[in-house]
């Protein structure tokens, strides 16, 4: 039995990573019996690796922990037992006090709305507060019950308005769900549909131009992971627009943290660590002030090599961040095909 914690499958519509970052089941051993895949967030249940001969058990999540597709499918833990003939059975058991997560998305130009209406802002919010409606009669409907299960659920609507149509206020939006609804401000999300030409360039029309606010708003992070947004961002910006002291690795992953975990000292916490630690070098070395810019270069480089440092550099600046909350503040439910509902046994078993 491997227990393993990492990145599945690369990026899909449902699972945020890069195209790289994550291990394919093929550089597993046929040796193991039984793989259980932590990390993922969506609850895939059991799945058969017929190539590598071995049992993928994909629990996911047991809270939501952001407003992502792959947490809508329903939270399960698992129980497994295995006999001394190494024969397996699993039994899913549904989580009873989970808040609900419901996620609908919309495109606003396969309605019947008019993107020309001069009322149309008004009449997308109308249309959207009765699809927030309907989603609040279903998770009336598909309450467990339990006592401990919070009655308020977390919804999104992904909006794509392209063609011309406009956003409305989403402050005004959120006053009328603001006791119904776990996530207020946050239930709609407005994104426009990116256009490329034939080379795969970002063209004209409803593109988004890449810049550094537009490239992080939450739309923009919903098609790939925050981490390598950043990277691209720098790596694409002007020469005079790059980064001197901090690497694009550190700033990629304050800035995650500040997006999935809402730890707002994150990048600030992590922008004061690294320039405490440069000063430092900087007075060590007795650095002239003509030799500021060179030395500063050096240390950059040299610290890019040193990926173990960095990366305890990184955790210090988040203790640092994490350290500034409230007392009172707990982020265990913050907001990030499907198995069959109801306990079930499953048997698979080299003998079936």
């Amino acid at each position: 039995i491997l227990t393993f914690h990492q990145n599945r499958r690369r990026s899909s519509s449902r699972v945020k990573h890069g195209e790289k970052n994550y291990i394919p089941e093929q550089f597993l051993d046929s040796f193991l019996d039984l793989v259980v895949w932590g990390h993922e967030h969506d609850a895939r249940g059991l799945e058969r690796n017929d190539v590598q001969d071995f049992i993928v058990l994909q629990p996911g999540s047991t809270v939501a922990t952001s407003l992502a597709e792959g947490e809508t499918l329903p939270k399960k833990a698992f129980l497994v037992r295995v006999k001394p003939s190494r024969k397996m059975k699993f039994e899913a058991i549904p989580l009873q006090t989970v808040r609900q997560f419901y996620l609908k998305d919309i495109v606003l130009s396969d309605t019947t709305l008019n993107p020309g209406d001069p009322e149309v802002a008004d009449k997308i919010a109308a249309f959207c507060q009765e699809k927030v409606e309907e989603l609040l009669r279903k998770a009336e409907e598909e309450h467990t019950g339990n006592k401990r299960q919070p009655k308020e659920p977390l919804i999104r609507l992904k909006i794509e308005y392209s063609g011309g149509f406009p956003m409305f206020n989403t402050n005004r939006f959120a006053q009328i769900f603001t006791d119904r609804v776990a996530n207020p401000r946050d239930i709609i999300q407005f994104y426009r549909k990116k256009v490329y030409d034939k080379k795969g360039n970002k063209g004209g029309g409803d593109a988004d131009d890449i810049d550094m606010p537009l490239t992080l708003r939450r739309e923009a992070l919903d098609m790939a992971r925050v981490e390598d947004l950043v990277k691209r961002f720098f790596a694409e910006a002007e020469q005079n627009g790059r980064m001197s002291l901090l690497t694009e690795k550190g700033m990629g992953e304050a800035v995650k943290e500040f997006v999935d975990k809402e730890e707002k000292d994150s990048i600030q916490e992590l922008v004061k660590w690294q320039v405490e630690k440069m000063q430092k070098h900087l007075k060590d070395r007795k650095a002239a002030d003509d030799r500021i810019d060179e030395e500063i270069q050096h240390f950059r480089q040299a610290y890019q090599q040193r990926a173990d440092e960095e990366d305890e550099d990184i955790q210090i600046a988040f203790e640092r961040s994490r350290s500034k909350r409230p007392a009172d503040d707990d982020r265990s439910d913050i907001m990030d095909d499907d198995d069959d509902d109801g306990n079930h046994v499953d048997d698979l078993s080299d003998e079936d």
